[in-house]
């Protein structure tokens, strides 16, 4: 006992008395010496923000609505000290804006079951690699936006079953609270407001009574606001789009994504929007639309850093074939990395990669104009 508490007390310093003369509550004192053990908040951080040569996405001059401010070359992402090897190589973005409690539960319902293992209603497994993670709550978002009014933001949240946030509005004239798709630029006060169920009197009568797109951009327009194609103007970049007239959104609602309004055809009744990937299409022009980009446009230059974190996300790992043996996979068996010169196939022989077709011949889709580029159209295109 006298050699530990000597040991205390050579870790403590000679200013907290002999050995001798030292009880066991003295050394607990001694322990909560702020002199010893306390050590300014600023030595104890580890993360600094770092910077990408990588330049982010083209910003658009739109006369409807500007995605925010990217002028910078650089893509700001949050780096760690190699304190362990899982922090090494952690990169992750820079969101100090999000909310850091917990969801509005009423707007939430828990993820469980054994559905999360990728099974389906019988119990076997339609996608592998697939099981685990962390206990999750599922977020109710209002992908309509039938609510009219103004809504103020309350927070930007982060959202586990998605890559983009999610906003937490409330509705002026109600009361209401509802989650969105957040814009990129959107922060905490910020009115947003829907006019798919149409524009108020007052701004009609401001506007002569007859509906003029850029007017309306110039009086109301913001990232956020929701309302039908027929009264974006061209050139706009927006996100969320409904295919129909009375539907959810359903194009453009990942982290970053965005379309811009190509033409407009009232006569005929359909807007021609062109995506990211490169696709033109057809939709029908009184279908909704949200403004602007969607949030988190940095989440693609994440790194998880390591295994661990994979497993988090509910991701099992994922085995090659050549690595198994030969009555598992159509690449395993033999000796080395050999495939025995078979082209790439799925464990159940269905050919992948190299340009492998599975659409049917003859059955377009009718709201296609330009499809996406493919092959070696794509890389040309990059």
């Amino acid at each position: 006992m006298l050699a530990g508490t000597a040991s205390i007390a050579r870790l403590l310093g000679r200013s907290c008395g002999s050995v001798s003369s030292i009880s066991r509550p003295r050394i607990i004192a001694a322990a909560k010496c702020p002199t010893v053990y306390q050590r300014p908040v600023a030595c104890c951080s580890y993360a600094t923000i770092a910077k990408s040569e990588e330049p982010l996405p083209i910003t658009f001059e739109s006369p409807f609505a500007k995605p925010p401010d990217r002028s910078e070359e650089m893509v700001r992402m949050r780096t760690y000290k190699p304190r362990t090897p899982g922090v090494r190589h952690l990169r992750r973005p820079v969101n100090d804006h999000l909310w850091k409690g917990r969801p509005y539960l009423p707007l939430t319902i828990p993820r469980k079951g054994h559905g999360l293992g990728g099974r389906n209603n019988s119990g076997r497994i339609t996608v592998r690699h697939r099981g685990g993670g962390h206990k999750r709550r599922i977020r109710t978002v209002d992908f309509s936006r039938w609510d009219p009014g103004q809504h103020i933001v309350d927070r930007v949240e982060y959202d586990p079953g998605r890559s983009a946030h999610i906003a937490l509005i409330t509705s002026q004239q109600t009361g209401k609270k509802s989650y969105i798709l957040a814009a990129d630029g959107l922060r905490e006060g910020d009115k947003v407001q829907s006019y798919r169920s149409g524009v108020p009197e007052d701004l009609l009568a401001s506007m002569g009574g007859v509906i003029d797109p850029g007017m309306l951009a110039a009086k109301t327009a913001w990232r956020g606001n929701c309302l039908p194609l027929r009264y974006i103007p061209i050139g706009a970049v927006i996100h969320a789009l409904g295919t129909i007239v009375n539907g959810p959104a359903k194009f453009c609602r990942a982290a970053g994504t965005y379309a811009t309004v190509v033409a407009k055809d009232e006569i005929r009744g359909f807007a021609v929007v062109r995506l990211q990937s490169g696709e033109v299409r057809r939709f029908m022009i009184d279908a909704h639309a949200t403004v602007g980009v969607v949030s988190n446009p940095t989440w693609r230059h994440r790194q998880l850093g390591k295994a661990g974190r994979s497993r988090w996300l509910g991701i099992r790992p994922t085995v090659r074939g050549v690595a198994m043996n030969a009555c598992d996979h159509p690449h395993g068996g033999g000796r080395g990395k050999s495939k025995g010169n078979r082209h790439p196939v799925s464990p159940w022989g269905i050919p992948t990669k190299s340009g492998y077709k599975t659409r049917r011949v003859g059955k377009k889709n009718p709201w296609v104009v330009t499809e996406r580029p493919r092959g070696k159209e794509k890389k040309d295109r990059l």
